[in-house]
């Protein structure tokens, strides 16, 4: 029988979810990320809002700037679907963490009501 250590990767980042000591609270939001720096991401969603003159709805697309740890750097990439969380303001444009890569499939299903 072989034993394998499992290692942790842990970060110095005080912004880490799992590692540091920020306070997540407020909004969530699930977008696509569309830039990737070394300590930042921005991700991209889309809304509808109700045009009350035209009685119709229209498509708005809203960017957000996250931190991203230093222990996601390597496993979020453009194109990726992920989660951010509202914190502290941490610098003039970041106002969110970033708390993980979310599985695109299992949400498309949950949105379509298909029970499987």
């Amino acid at each position: 029988m072989v034993t394998e250590k499992i290692e942790k990767q842990e970060c110095n980042d005080f912004a880490c979810p799992n590692h540091g000591d920020i306070s997540l609270r407020g909004r969530i939001f699930k977008g696509t990320v569309i830039k990737k720096f070394p300590k930042r991401i921005v991700i991209e969603f889309e809304r509808t809002i109700f045009i009350k003159k035209y009685e119709r709805y229209s498509k708005r697309k809203t960017k957000l700037h996250a931190r991203l740890p230093d222990c996601m750097s390597k496993d979020i990439e453009i194109g990726d679907y992920a989660e951010i969380k509202e914190c502290r303001p941490i610098s003039k444009i970041i106002h969110f963490v970033c708390t993980g890569k979310v599985d695109r499939t299992k949400i498309e299903t949950k949105d379509r009501g298909d029970k499987k």
